[in-house]
Order: structure tokens, then C-alpha cells, then sequence
């Protein structure tokens, strides 16, 4: 006696069959083809031994023998094997064909709980939630909490997955069938208690599901008018947050539409391709085509069209509609299908001919409606020799779409003869051969063709040869015969010239010598004037060369004295020099509100009782966190909710909490670590993670900087002394160009030498006169005698930049400056109203046009704000076509004389006055990398915020495991130096009260370009070809690049700040600044978004649990009322 237990799984996913043996040896044998290693153990006498590579072992007599096999990889869950008994190892005894061993792994393609749960219940599968694998009982740790198998009651798995949906569109009355693809979907279809797609309700269909993975369901009618798109949901049993997913796919509603259809006719019997084209085409689930009330047979369709069969026409001939059904949408059109009379031809035409059983067909052109030419097709006959009389086919007609009428006419005489046959072509080039013309009656002819070559012939067609005249070609030419269908080539033809050179071609080559030797004369005359000429010119460029050897000597000495010029100057200048810091809002509004000067939010709001009370109302849920959180991720999911939006959100929302910082503190760290989590779950480099951000994070790096960074202040002092040159306005600066002669930026350099002098040696005073005629006070003022008038504007009589002293050379006017005007040092000068005269009236385009009526060249004692380069650019007269010029005339005119070339040297000699202003800014520029990068030499102590900030962005890096520290480095660097210090360097205006220029500007954007290359942690190749605002300060980036990386290792060594503390000092700012502004007017201006996206957030509430539970949707809606006035 024998039994065999089978099918219980081990841990190294083997299966044991146990076999207990009365007498005799007996060998056990499992094989299928593939490779099985064993191992067997002995019961009895605890032994064992290895077998690989095997498929038969030996036990010993009267044992009790364990045998355990397994097989390699998870590509099957279960394998079935044959089973044997065999002697002696090679003498079979018996292999029963109804016993086969089954060999499976619970782990192998049951991958999730799903898969696990409804494998085959003898496999005794269940999912161990410890391990969160698919394992037997006896092999999960603690089975009776941690292993889920089918035999208990009211088994789920949980955190279903959706990977994929289909279709992703579709129409918004519904009925489509939507798929859906994934992991743990539910075991059962009655357990699928929720699915909405995009928001709309979608019904579950039972014969298309399959148990835990995948849904179909079929959508309802959506009840707005234009629904948004959204993911799939989905809850399996209840919705609670592990048994509910959401799709990452979105589905989208659209509306398709056609607009014509191709081709326009056809044949009321039917059969035509139809393309119908359009838009949103494969939108939905299934699509169906009518012409009029028959169903056109569907094809295929893509985004743009729908390619159907056309029906037979049940009412004959004319216009049919076309009609659309998709899903439960009907798509309609003006544009019509006609369908026209057999045998109206749409599609391409054949020829068919059938003999002896076979069929062949050719092509046919249409020609018009009525009539066609078709090449005739050939027919296999099987005899040995076509008779003379020719031979009938069996079948002869036409295949026009579906038009059965004429496939078969024959009534039709057509007759086939024998083929024409043709000789070898002999040397007598003449072409020979049978059945050159067919024995029909008539005059019936073949249309023969002969090529010689690649040129056709005149030919004459004879009962048994081909007469061709020869064309005028010479040599050894390939001789084709084109008759039907057939080709033959008989074979090549030798065609010789009959004479050498003619009478003609003698007088050709006489009359080319001679235009040859006129010609080759008339060279050598030209080459001899060339070589006077260039002799001239050779010795009229040496004298320029030497002209400009002795300017760029000039220049060179010049830059090079500016090189070795201290600073003392500057220093000078700026000796009692008040900063004239902004106040606390107006520095708020400028960083906030950027070119608004006068915001709601500074002004008292009056407004309605109701519209007071709802206001506070709606400040009573933005203090509501989740309420906070949820308004600002609908904004941002909104495609219309653009980048200004966001902004002016952020802004306003600061502005609406500037009473509770230390609430609104907490809400931008929640807003920030959704966004760190979002970035990985989207799989994106963690570097790029604040270079674009949301709401929550402007909020972080922008709107919370003018009051958690206002200490920064003291840092910002050591900008001032950086400007203060720039925004002195050293050496000439070009009114019209805004180029000047000191310049850290190259497209803002004079590249001219330019003839000036400082009008210092006695100061220049200037009597400002009020309109009331009041005194004024004498103001010393340094100008250039190169100035314009604007830029100086000194008078002793009325100067103008025009005037009728304007000097006016070819087409270019040139500016009047001081020195056209002979003004000399110590002069009185005095502001008077703009003159009003005959000649600037008719000029209307006046260079001081866009000025104030009056201007000072002195807003503050201190810090003179000159008009010398922000005077407006002047368009040309378009009457006398002139064009202006200050110092240089305008790049894109180069009309130059050639005899000016000796003037100008090569601009980029002048590039070295980059240097020499790099030089008189060095120490500025590294006095304020080294404040703004040390947390020693300060000029205060480090602000709260940014370590807090800073720590906390180490915090979320720790969380999510991120050890790269380029990537921390970026984190910081995006939210302190680039996004606050950037800011300030290129907007000087927002801190201090000044006004910035175009020359300034260009200078502080090199100044920028270089903060920002210090904080990258990327290498900086330059070379040659690199722009100059790279390699000007190539050299000090990597000292900057050790102090930025010195500055962030010091903070992360400070004491951590606790939230305590943090808090305190937010409550504390609250305090100070809490009643700058209106907090209704903010909450105005806030209100304009709820009503904009109304139905959008009223639907994010309903949808959050929080939100529900709380009747957050309730209390909006409320104030929505109220503002409304229905309430």
C-alpha cells in the first residue's frame, strides 16, 4: 500500500509528498520536462542528503521518507508534474496518467492582497499583513492577527491602488464605460460601495468585473454644464482613508463635434470608406454612425476622425445627415453625406476578367462622370498556343464599390489574341518578330512604343517588323519595346556619328579663341589698374593702423591709471551719507504688492453691514486650518489660476493674517511639506523642488520676509555703499542709449572714446525757484560739460536740448549739452518752468516731454537722483527724417564713410573699463558677500526665521531620507539668498528711497547674476566665448561659493530655535505690525477669488471629511449669502 499526500507548500516554496512504504526498495520519480532539485530528509534516522540536477531518488526499505522538491523563478504560480515509481533506478514499475503531483508557490504573480486572497482555496494561500506577502499560515509571524485567508468572515484588503483608467475622455451626458485597472480592488463586486469619475457617479458593472483587479463601470449624466475633469475615487466597503484611493490619471469631459466628411458621395449600394473629421472623436467608450436612419459599419476612429463603411441607401440617391452617437451623446452636424446613382464612382475603380477559373483585375482612371480608361487585364491560358481568332473570357466587368450590376458583362465583344513576339535585334538594327497586329476586324492596332535609350522614336508598325527613325543620339544605347502591359528588349543598338567636325563647329572654336584672347587681355589690363589701387589703399592703411596703434596706446594707458585709482573718492562722497531707509509698510508694499502705490489694503473699506458681517465670517474660516489649506490647493488646481494670481493670493493673505504670524507660520510649514512630498511622489529632482512653487511657498520665501526678515536690515546697510557708485553716475552716460563709460555690464558700455571734462574745480550752484516765487537754497551740483540740458539743466538764458542752435549734420541731430553752450565752472544755475515756444512746439517730440513739470535734480540732500540717464529714448522726426544722438549714434546705423574707418578702433579695446569699475567696486562687493554670508561678522544677530527656516528644511530632508547635501544647499539657497538677497540687489527701490536707472540696473544685474552663480552648486566651465558678466567675476566665485557653504554650516551648528520661541517672537511682531493694514479690505480683495471659483471650493470641502464634519461648506455658503445680500 501506498498514499501520497499532495499539495502542501514549505517555506522555500516546495511542495512534500510523504509516501509510507509496507515492504521492498521502492524509487520515486517526479518529472516535467523542467530542471527539479530536492532534498530528502529520513524521519526515522534524522539523515539527509542532497540531490540537484535530479529526477529520481532512492529510500530505503521499510522507512518513513519525506521528499520535498521545488522549482526555480516566479514566472508560475503553480507547476503540475508527472508522477512515477521506478526500480532500481532505471525499471519502471508503474506511472499512473491520473496522478500527477502539483508543485505551486503562494508568493509567485501574487504580488498584492487581492491576488493573494482569490488564489485556488487548496493552495491554503493567505496574505500575512507582517510581511505583506502571500505565505502560508505556518510561515507568517503571529497568523492569528497578521494572516488574512478567504476562510474568515467579511476579509477586505486594504489601500487599493488604481494604475491605470480608459478611456481618459468622454461626454458629459454619460453612459460611458469607464475601465479600471489596478491592485486590491475589492474580492467581491458587491464590495465596490463608491466610484465617482472626475466627480460624477459611475455604476458598477458585475459581468465585467474581475475580483481584485479591475472595475468597469458605466458613468451617469454629469448635472453641470461644463464639469471639470478629476481622477477616479473609489472606496472598497466603506471610505475610510485605507480602504479609499484616487487615480493619478485624470479623466476629462469634452464635447466632440465634426465638420466634414470625406469623401462627400458615393454609390447608394454602399460600401464606401467614410472619414468623418472633427474633434474629441475617441472620446468615450463606444461610438456608433448613422446616414440618415441606416448604421454606417464602424471601422476605426482616432482624435480627430471616424472611419466607417457606408450602408446601402434605403430612400435612393441624395443628401443624407450625419449623426453621431457617442455613448449617450448625440453629435450632430450640417454637414451632409450624398449618396449618387449607380455607378457613381468614390472610390478607386478595376477591370476584372476571369478565365479558365481564375480572376485577374487591373486599375482604371476616371476621366469625368460619365466616362473612364481602364488598362485591360491579362489572362493566364493554360494550352500551348493562343488560336489566331483570339479566345473569350468567361467573365468580364467592373468592380465599383458594392455595385453588383456590373461585375459581370458578357455582352461585351472583348477578345484577347496572342501576344506579340519580336526577334534579337541584328546588326542591322532592325526589329522583327509575330503578331505585331491582332487579326480582329477593322483596323484594329496595338499602341506600340520603342525607347533607344532614354528618348522615344517615330515608328511604323508593319505585320512583322517596326520601322523606327533613329533619334540624334551617338554611342551604345539599350533599345525597349513598351506594347500593353509588356516589355521587351530586344537589345542594344551601336549608333554612330556620321562626319567629324562640321563647317559650323570650325567657326564656333575660331570665334572662342579669339573671345578667350580678348578676354584673357582684358584681365591682365584690369590686374595691372588693381595693383596701382592697392598700393594706395595698402599705403592709406598704414597710416590709419598707425593712428589707431596710438589710441589703443592711449586707452590702454588710461584703463590702466583707472585700474590703480583708489577709492578714496568714493569714499569721500559718501563720508555723512544718511541711508534713506523705507518705513515698515511702504517697504512691505513694494515686496508685496510690487508698482501699486495706493493698495485696498491700506485703505478703511466701507462697505454694508452684511458685507462686514460676512467678511468676518469668512476671517473666521481662514483662521480654520484645514479650511486654509484646502481654499489654497483648489486655487492652485485651477488652470485659469495664474502665476499673478498666485502672488496676489499669497500677498493678500499675509496681509489678512499680519495679526497672527505665528498661526500663518504654522500653515506655511504644512503648505511647504506638502509640496516636499508631492515633488517625490511625482518622481521630479529634488532640487527643482522650490525653484517653482504654489501659494504656500511665496508665502514661505516672499510675503513672510518683511516681517521675519526685517532684521536684516542692519545686513542691508552694507548694500548701500555698493550702490551708492553705481547710482553716482561716474564719466559720460549717453541720453539717448543710457550707455555709459563705467559699467559692469558690457551691453551698457560706451565703446568710444569720449572728450569730456568734470565742471568741479568750482562748484556748480544750483537756486531751485518754488512756483510761488520763493526762496530757494543754492545746492552744489558736479555735471559733465558733456551733459545734456535735461541732465544738467543750467541757464542763464533758457536752454533746451533743441533749439534753433541745435547743430544738425547730414540726417543726425545732435543734443545740446553744456559745452555747446560755452558753460563754465562756478555757474548759476536755476530751475524755471518748461518753455513754451514756436520751435518745440513743432517738435513736439521734445526730449523732456515725459518729464513732471517740475524736475529736481535732488530728492533728498543726500542722494541726488539725476536725470542724467533716465531721460526717455527720442524716436526719429517722421516729417525730416533726422534721428538724434548724444555721444555715440545708434548701433543699427552704419553709415559710416569709408574714409571714417580711420576713427574707430575694434570696441572690444574698451571692454578693460569693465575692469577698471570692477576694481572701484571690489571691496563693496566683498564687503557684502561677506556680511550677507557670515553669521560672525554681522552687524547683527541672525534673525529667528531663517534658523527656523533652515532647520526645518533639514528636518524634512531627514524625514524623507534626502542625504545629498547638494540638494539641502539648493533647498536653502532657493528660499534665503536667491529669493530674498537676489531681490534686493536688483530692486534697491524696495529698501531705500531712490530711484533706480538704467545704468544702475545693469550694473546690479551682473552684481546678481554673480550672488547667484556663488550659491549654485553646479561647476561654472568658462571660456572664451563666455559672456563678459561671467568671467568678470570668474575668479571670485569660488571664495564666494567657500563662504556661502561656511555660512550654512555655521547656522545648522546654532543652538535649534524651539517653537516656543519662535511663536513668541511671531506674536511679538504681530503686535507691532498687526494694524498696518485693513484686514477687511485684504479679506475684500481675498473674497474676489472664493466668488470666482465658487463651485470649486465649495466641492474641495464636500469632498474633505474634516471639512464635512465641521459644516465648513455650511458657514462659506453663508457668507457667500451674505455677501450677496439674499440673506
Amino acid at each position: 500500500m501506498m498514499s501520497v499526500l499532495i499539495g502542501r507548500v514549505f517555506s522555500g516554496s516546495a511542495v512534500e509528498c510523504a509516501a509510507n512504504y509496507r515492504s521492498g526498495f521502492k524509487f520515486i520519480s517526479i518529472g516535467s520536462g523542467k530542471m527539479l532539485s530536492g532534498l530528502i530528509q529520513s524521519s526515522a534516522a534524522g539523515q539527509s542528503d542532497t540531490i540537484t540536477s535530479s529526477s529520481s531518488v532512492m529510500v530505503s526499505r521499510d522507512a518513513d521518507v519525506m521528499s520535498v522538491y521545488w522549482y526555480e523563478g516566479n514566472e508560475m504560480g503553480d507547476l503540475p508534474v508527472d508522477f512515477s515509481i521506478v526500480w532500481d533506478g532505471d525499471f519502471p514499475i508503474d506511472k499512473p496518467s491520473s496522478m500527477r503531483a502539483l508543485l505551486y508557490k503562494c508568493e509567485a504573480q501574487r504580488d498584492s492582497c487581492g491576488l493573494c486572497l482569490k488564489a485556488d482555496s487548496m493552495f491554503e494561500c493567505g496574505w500575512c499583513l507582517a510581511d505583506k506577502k502571500c505565505l502560508l499560515k505556518q510561515h507568517c509571524p503571529s497568523p492569528e492577527h497578521n494572516w488574512m485567508h478567504q476562510g474568515r468572515r467579511n476579509v477586505r484588503c486594504s489601500h487599493p491602488r488604481i494604475t491605470k483608467i480608459r478611456p481618459l475622455t468622454g461626454p458629459k451626458e454619460g453612459g460611458t464605460r469607464v475601465t479600471i485597472e489596478g491592485e486590491n480592488l475589492g474580492l467581491q463586486v458587491r464590495e465596490i460601495t463608491h466610484v465617482r469619475v472626475a466627480g460624477v457617479r459611475c455604476n458598477p458593472a458585475a459581468s465585467e468585473y474581475i475580483s481584485a483587479e479591475r472595475i468597469v463601470c458605466d458613468m451617469e449624466e454629469s448635472l453641470m454644464s461644463s464639469p471639470p475633469g478629476g481622477p477616479v475615487e473609489l472606496c472598497i466597503g466603506d471610505c475610510s482613508a485605507e480602504y479609499r484611493t484616487q487615480s493619478s490619471q485624470t479623466y476629462s469631459f469634452v464635447t466632440p463635434s465634426f465638420n466634414r466628411v470625406r469623401p462627400e458621395k458615393g454609390p447608394v449600394s454602399g460600401g464606401t470608406r467614410l472619414t468623418i473629421s472633427g474633434r474629441h472623436l475617441d472620446a468615450g467608450s463606444a461610438v456608433t454612425v448613422f446616414l440618415a436612419q441606416e448604421e454606417c459599419l464602424f471601422v476605426r476612429r482616432t482624435v480627430r476622425e471616424i472611419v466607417c463603411v457606408t450602408p446601402p441607401s434605403a430612400s435612393g440617391s441624395g443628401a443624407s445627415s450625419v449623426k453621431l452617437f457617442i455613448d449617450k451623446a448625440e453629435v450632430t452636424s450640417d454637414t451632409r453625406y450624398i449618396y449618387t446613382e449607380d455607378p457613381t464612382i468614390s472610390s478607386e475603380p478595376k477591370v476584372r476578367a476571369k478565365y479558365g477559373g481564375v480572376e485577374t483585375t487591373n486599375v482604371c482612371t476616371v476621366v469625368n462622370d460619365s466616362v473612364m480608361t481602364c488598362l485591360a487585364p491579362g489572362i493566364i491560358y493554360t494550352k500551348r498556343q493562343v488560336p489566331d481568332c483570339g479566345v473569350h473570357p468567361d467573365e468580364f466587368g467592373f468592380i465599383l464599390d458594392h455595385v453588383s450590376a456590373l461585375l459581370i458583362l458578357n455582352g461585351t465583344p472583348f477578345t484577347y489574341y496572342p501576344n506579340p513576339t519580336f526577334d534579337p535585334l541584328g546588326n542591322a538594327g532592325i526589329l522583327e518578330g509575330k503578331n505585331l497586329i491582332p487579326p480582329a476586324p477593322g483596323n484594329a492596332r496595338l499602341n506600340y512604343s520603342v525607347m533607344i535609350g532614354e528618348t522615344p522614336c517615330l515608328l511604323t508598325v508593319s505585320e512583322s517588323q517596326l520601322l523606327c527613325d533613329s533619334p540624334d543620339l551617338t554611342g551604345e544605347q539599350r533599345v525597349m519595346i513598351l506594347v500593353g502591359g509588356l516589355e521587351y528588349s530586344p537589345g542594344m543598338l551601336h549608333i554612330y556619328s556620321d562626319s567629324t567636325l562640321t563647317l559650323p563647329a570650325i567657326i564656333g572654336i575660331g570665334a572662342g579663341g579669339g573671345v578667350l584672347l580678348i578676354a584673357i587681355i582684358a584681365v591682365l589690363i584690369a590686374y595691372k589698374r588693381k595693383t596701382r589701387d592697392a598700393d594706395r589703399t595698402l599705403k592709406r592703411l598704414q597710416l590709419q593702423m598707425d593712428n589707431l596703434e596710438s589710441r589703443v596706446a592711449l586707452e590702454c594707458k588710461e584703463a590702466f591709471a583707472e585700474l590703480q585709482t583708489d577709492i578714496q573718492e568714493l569714499t569721500n562722497d559718501m563720508d555723512g551719507v544718511k541711508i534713506p531707509f523705507l518705513e515698515y509698510r511702504t517697504y512691505t508694499m513694494r515686496v508685496m504688492f510690487p508698482g501699486i502705490e495706493e493698495h485696498p489694503v491700506l485703505k478703511e473699506l466701507d462697505s454694508p453691514a452684511n458685507v462686514e458681517k460676512a467678511l468676518r465670517l469668512f476671517s473666521q474660516l481662514l483662521h480654520n486650518k484645514m479650511f486654509l489649506l484646502t481654499f489654497i490647493h483648489t486655487l492652485e488646481a485651477q488652470r485659469s489660476f495664474s502665476m499673478r494670481d498666485r502672488g496676489n493670493v499669497a500677498s493678500l493673505l499675509m496681509a489678512a493674517l499680519q495679526g497672527r504670524m505665528e498661526y500663518a507660520t504654522v500653515v506655511l510649514k504644512q503648505l511647504l511639506a506638502d509640496l516636499i512630498e508631492k515633488n517625490l511622489e511625482n518622481r521630479n529632482h529634488p532640487k527643482l523642488l522650490l525653484r517653482r512653487a504654489g501659494i504656500g511657498l511665496r508665502n514661505v520665501v516672499l510675503a513672510g520676509r518683511p516681517v521675519s526678515l526685517r532684521p536684516l536690515s542692519a545686513d542691508v546697510k552694507v548694500f548701500w555703499p555698493l550702490y551708492r557708485p553705481l547710482g553716482m553716475e561716474k564719466g559720460p552716460i549717453d541720453a539717448i542709449t543710457g550707455e555709459a563709460r563705467y559699467s559692469l555690464s558690457e551691453d551698457k558700455l560706451i565703446r568710444q572714446q569720449i572728450d569730456y571734462k568734470q565742471l568741479v574745480s568750482v562748484p556748480m550752484t544750483l537756486m531751485c525757484i518754488p512756483p510761488e516765487g520763493e526762496a530757494g537754497t543754492e545746492i552744489p551740483v558736479k555735471v559733465l560739460n558733456c551733459d545734456t540740458i535735461t541732465q544738467g539743466r543750467l541757464t542763464r538764458i533758457i536752454l533746451q536740448d533743441e533749439d534753433v542752435t541745435t547743430k544738425i549734420e547730414s540726417d543726425w541731430k545732435r543734443l545740446n549739452t553744456l559745452a555747446h553752450y560755452q558753460v563754465t565752472d562756478g555757474s548759476l544755475v536755476a530751475l524755471v518752468q518748461k518753455q513754451v515756444s514756436a520751435y518745440n512746439i513743432a517738435n513736439s517730440f521734445t526730449f523732456t516731454r515725459s518729464l513732471s513739470r517740475y524736475e529736481s535734480l535732488l530728492r533728498t540732500s543726500s542722494s541726488p537722483d539725476s536725470l542724467r540717464s533716465r531721460a526717455p529714448m527720442i524716436t526719429p522726426d517722421q516729417e525730416t527724417g533726422t534721428k538724434l544722438w548724444h555721444l555715440v549714434k545708434n548701433h543699427e546705423h552704419a553709415d559710416q564713410r569709408e574714409g571714417d574707418r580711420g576713427s574707430k578702433m575694434v570696441s572690444e579695446i574698451y571692454l578693460t573699463r569693465l575692469l577698471a569699475t570692477k576694481g572701484t567696486l571690489q571691496k563693496f562687493v566683498d564687503d557684502l558677500f561677506e556680511t550677507v554670508f557670515s553669521t560672525a561678522h554681522r552687524g547683527s544677530a541672525l534673525p529667528l526665521a531663517i534658523k527656523y527656516m533652515f532647520d526645518f528644511l533639514d528636518e524634512q530632508a531627514d524625514k524623507r531620507q534626502i542625504t545629498d547635501p547638494d540638494v539641502r544647499h539648493t533647498w536653502k539657497s532657493n528660499c534665503l539668498p536667491l529669493r530674498f538677497w537676489v531681490n534686493v540687489i536688483k530692486n534697491p527701490q524696495f529698501v531705500f528711497d531712490i530711484h533706480k536707472n538704467s545704468i544702475t540696473d545693469a550694473c546690479l544685474s551682473v552684481v546678481a547674476q554673480t550672488f547667484m552663480d556663488s550659491c549654485s552648486t553646479s561647476e561654472h566651465r568658462l571660456g572664451k566665448d563666455s559672456p563678459s558678466n561671467k568671467l568678470l567675476y570668474a575668479k571670485d566665485i569660488p571664495n564666494y561659493k567657500s563662504w556661502v557653504e561656511r555660512y550654512y554650516r555655521d547656522i545648522s551648528k546654532m543652538p535649534s530655535i524651539s517653537d516656543q520661541d519662535m511663536d513668541a517672537y511671531l506674536v511679538e511682531q504681530s503686535r507691532l505690525h498687526g494694524n498696518e493694514f485693513n484686514t477687511l479690505s485684504a479679506l475684500s480683495e481675498l473674497y474676489f477669488y472664493i466668488n470666482k471659483y465658487k463651485e470649486e471650493i465649495l466641492t474641495a470641502l464636500d469632498r474633505d471629511g474634516y471639512c464635512r464634519k465641521h459644516k465648513l461648506r455650511h458657514k462659506l455658503e453663508q457668507a457667500i449669502n451674505l455677501m450677496s445680500g439674499s440673506s
